[in-house]
């Protein structure tokens, strides 16, 4: 059996001052973070847009292993809503390719309010397949875990992410196509500021370790970083996976 690859990171880079000890040496944040972890998401690409010559040198800071998922800017996902972004689409598109071979995942995360519908899931082909990475969905609307929008999401390779807290119990679990599995831990019960107990994060491992038992890449960020917490956390999933990569 073909077990798949873990890359455990968390959304950003930043070290806070109480962590230091553990990402020692030269280097600003991202080098130290890259040398324990082996991918990070980019959240800031979704408040505002970043140059592609930002892009070039996040990837020229980190080994060759490392990958970058990016989140795509809420003018495409909140304020268009999918819907005639073209331009938007293509200016995000032109700025990210600046990462290269180190783009691994385009997340999406819509709103709860987004309800589902066929269209919506052209901008997201198109920015799988023009970019070349695996696009990932976080959808917040019931209507999106529909029976239909499932085998949809299969069809066209698009991935459908894990999140925690989660309105349903199938928006806890992978879905979609693909061959990528992800999970985005943002805390809880208090969203984006509530550190992970060692039982929370054994659950979480066993479930990521399902997905790469099943052969699939599976990426696992946190995102409780109000109070600092998901660089901990972090640290704690790789030592819970560490075993079952080992040969």
């Amino acid at each position: 059996m073909t077990i798949g690859m873990s890359r455990v990171g968390t959304a950003g880079w930043a070290i806070a001052s109480r962590y230091s000890a553990q990402f020692p040496g030269e280097g600003a944040h991202l080098e130290r973070y890259a040398r324990h972890f082996n991918a990070a998401e980019i959240n800031s690409s979704f408040y505002r847009p970043h140059r592609r010559s930002t892009y070039q040198r996040w990837a020229a800071s980190v080994p060759p292993d490392f990958r970058f998922s990016v989140k795509a800017p809420k003018a495409i996902t909140h304020e268009l809503r999918l819907v005639d972004c073209d331009d938007v689409v293509s200016r995000f598109m032109d700025e990210v390719q600046g990462l290269e071979g180190k783009l691994g995942v385009v997340l999406v995360q819509l709103p709860p309010s987004l309800t589902f519908a066929d269209e919506l899931l052209s901008v997201m082909e198109r920015l799988r397949d023009q970019l070349g990475a695996s696009v990932q969905c976080e959808p917040r609307h019931a209507s999106w875990f529909a029976p239909h929008v499932g085998k949809a999401f299969a069809e066209t390779g698009i991935g459908r992410a894990a999140a925690d807290p989660s309105l349903l119990s199938d928006a806890a679990r992978p879905g979609g196509g693909g061959e990528l599995a992800y999970f985005r831990l943002h805390g809880a019960p208090r969203i984006y500021w509530s550190r992970y107990e060692q039982a929370d994060l054994k659950a979480w491992s066993a479930a990521a370790l399902n997905e790469m038992s099943d052969g699939r890449e599976t990426w696992i960020i946190l995102d409780n970083t109000a109070a600092g917490f998901a660089l901990e956390n972090a640290l704690e999933m790789q030592a819970l996976l560490a075993p079952a990569l080992i040969p």
